[in-house]
C-alpha cells in the first residue's frame, strides 16, 4: 500500500495531441486517515443529498470466488465517480485483502480525472458516515445508550463514527457471536474516554439501548422486534444480498422504515423477505435521505416510535465522500 499522495510522472496521462499532460495524485489510506474527520464525513452526505438527485450504475463480472464490481454515480453540481473493485475470498489464505479497489473522482465542468481514491478509504468512510446521518435525523436527541452488535471493521467505524457525530451518547455496548473479538475491539478503544463494553447478552442489551447499530454478515435475524423497545432507533448495515438480514419480520412490522437509498436497497433481504412474507409492503418504506433531508415531517413521528434504517450504500454516497477526501487533500 503506498502511503503518500503520489504524483505520475508528468506526461504519462495525456488525454489528446494537443492537451498539457495530466498527472492526477492517487490518494492512500494511509496518507488520508489521520488527515479526515467523521463530521466532515457526515457533512459531506448530508451536502451531496442536497444536489439534484444521482444517476446510478453496477457491473458484476466473474464468478463468486473472484467478483469485480464496478460502481459509477454522476451528480449534477458534483461530478462523476467511478469505484471498481475485486472481490476474492481466497485472498485470506493468501494474506491479502479481499476487496482491492479504487474510485476515480472525474470534474464536474471538463471530465477531467481530479484524483485516484483508494476504495477502502472511501468504503470506510462511507458506510459508518451513511448510518451516522441517518441516526442523526431519526434517533431521539436524548438517546443516550448506543449498541453495536458485531465487532469487525465496520463495528470499529461505528464507535468512531458516533461518538464524534452524536455527542449525547454516554455509553457504548458492543455485542459479537465471539465474545473476544467485543472484547478485543473495546481494548482498542481503553485510552479514548469512553464508556464502552463488551457485552454478553444480546436481548438484554437491545432492550436497554437507544440506538442498535448492527453490522454482521448474518443471515437469520439477530435482532427480533419483541426485544425493541419503543423509542429505539434501529440502523442496520450488514445484509447487502438477498439472502442476508439481521431484524426479523415482526421488528420490520412495527417500525418507521427508512433507507439511505430506494435504488440501492430494493434487492436487500432485509426488505424482499418481510415483503414476500406480508410483514410489510413495499410501500412501509417511508423515504430515503433525500426525503429525509428535503421534507421533515417524514422524520419520526413520536419519541415512542421505533425508527429503522437500511443502510445499503451506493455508488452515489462514494462519490460524495470521495469528492470531499479530494478537496480535504489536494490544495
Amino acid at each position: 500500500m503506498k502511503t503518500l499522495i503520489e504524483y505520475p510522472s508528468p506526461g504519462r496521462y495525456d488525454y489528446s495531441m494537443t492537451s498539457k499532460p495530466v498527472a492526477p495524485p492517487f490518494i492512500s489510506y494511509d496518507a488520508a486517515i489521520e488527515r479526515l474527520d467523521w463530521r466532515g464525513a457526515v457533512e459531506a452526505l448530508r451536502k451531496g443529498h442536497g444536489l439534484p438527485a444521482a444517476e446510478i450504475k453496477d457491473v458484476f463480472l466473474g464468478p463468486p470466488s473472484g467478483t469485480m464490481v464496478s460502481r459509477s454515480a454522476y451528480i449534477e453540481g458534483l461530478g462523476y465517480g467511478a469505484k471498481t473493485f475485486t472481490v476474492l475470498d481466497a485472498n485470506a489464505a493468501r494474506g491479502l485483502p479481499t476487496v482491492q479497489g479504487a474510485l476515480l473522482v472525474f470534474d464536474k465542468d471538463d471530465g477531467s480525472l481530479r484524483a485516484i481514491v483508494d476504495s477502502v478509504l472511501v468504503t470506510e468512510f462511507k458506510t459508518a458516515a451513511d448510518s451516522v446521518l441517518g441516526a442523526s435525523l431519526l434517533a431521539r436527541p436524548d438517546s443516550r445508550h448506543l449498541l453495536i452488535v458485531g465487532a469487525g471493521t465496520v463495528a470499529t467505524s461505528l464507535v468512531k463514527a458516533y461518538a464524534a457525530v452524536l455527542p449525547g451518547i454516554e455509553r457504548i455496548s458492543v455485542w459479537s457471536r465471539r465474545p473476544e473479538q467485543a472484547q478485543k475491539l473495546v481494548a482498542g478503544f481503553g485510552d479514548r474516554g469512553l464508556q464502552i463494553a463488551a457485552v454478553p447478552d444480546l436481548q438484554a442489551a437491545v432492550e436497554s439501548a437507544d440506538i442498535v447499530s448492527s453490522a454482521t454478515m448474518a443471515r437469520q435475524p439477530l435482532i427480533l422486534g419483541e426485544w425493541v423497545r419503543p423509542g429505539t432507533h434501529v440502523d442496520l448495515i450488514g445484509a447487502f444480498k438477498a439472502d442476508m438480514r439481521e431484524a426479523d419480520d415482526a421488528l420490520m412490522a412495527k417500525a418507521a422504515l427508512f433507507v439511505d437509498s430506494r435504488e440501492t436497497t430494493t434487492h436487500i433481504g432485509e426488505l424482499i423477505e418481510p415483503i414476500a412474507s406480508g410483514a410489510i409492503t413495499a410501500d412501509s418504506v417511508r423515504g430515503d435521505l433525500y426525503d429525509l433531508l428535503h421534507c421533515e415531517t417524514r422524520r419520526r413521528a413520536s419519541d415512542d416510535e421505533v425508527t429503522l434504517f437500511k443502510n445499503g450504500g451506493g455508488a452515489h454516497l462514494d462519490l460524495m465522500i470521495a469528492s470531499w477526501i479530494v478537496e480535504m487533500m489536494v490544495a
